[in-house]
């Protein structure tokens, strides 16, 4: 039940433990004092995991979510949940999501975007938002509420029915995309989205 899709940038993170020992002996008017520091730099590297998940509606009976079919109904509004998840541990990134619709789809459907997602200047239909660090995994809606909604009364019974004449099965389609690209505001190759979203594209 899961359509997933990782892209992953390896980092360079430095974690740096210190410790102090400090203890004295007071006796009379003589006084030690011993201390110690240490630090210890380890250099190892980063990730970025990054997966997208939907509920399977079942229609279509392939068990495969990434496939789902949802029946359409003038003025309705169809449950649809594309949740991207950051893994526990990834490093920040910036987070895209990336719409993809098919010619006919503005025709019959509409939908909103989930609050906390800006647009990508200059790119239609792709959106993104930064993601910290954490050590729990976060999750992140895609749609507003949930859903897609099928226009109302502009959309007619033989509209509808002329999506499958002659067998065309013309259906309006939907398909979302998630990717992650490293944050950090000190390497110039990443340091605004649209920088990080080129990086995708290559």
């Amino acid at each position: 039940m899961q359509n997933e899709k990782r892209f992953g940038m390896k980092t360079l993170v430095m974690a740096c433990a210190a410790s102090v020992a400090a203890f004295g002996v007071v006796g009379g008017t003589i006084a030690w004092l011993i201390s110690q520091d240490k630090v210890t730099n380890t250099f190892t590297y980063g990730d970025i995991n990054v997966t997208l998940e939907e509920t399977d509606t079942g229609i279509d009976n392939d068990g495969d979510a990434g496939t789902n079919e949802y029946e359409m109904v003038p003025g309705n509004s169809i449950d649809k949940d594309p949740t991207i998840t950051v893994e526990a541990d990834s490093e920040d990134c910036w987070l895209f999501a990336k719409l993809e619709k098919s010619a006919n789809f503005d025709t019959f459907m509409t939908y909103e975007i989930a609050d906390g997602w800006a647009p990508l200047d200059g790119v239609a239909d792709v959106y993104y938002r930064i993601a910290k660090n954490s050590d729990a995994d976060q999750k992140f809606a895609v749609l507003k509420d949930n859903v897609v909604t099928v226009k109302g009364a502009e959309v007619t019974k033989e509209m509808l029915n002329a999506l499958d004449a002659d067998g065309a099965k013309d259906y309006p389609t939907l398909t979302v995309y998630a990717y992650g690209v490293q944050y950090d505001l000190d390497i110039d190759a990443i340091d605004t989205a649209a920088e990080a979203w080129a990086l995708t594209q290559e």
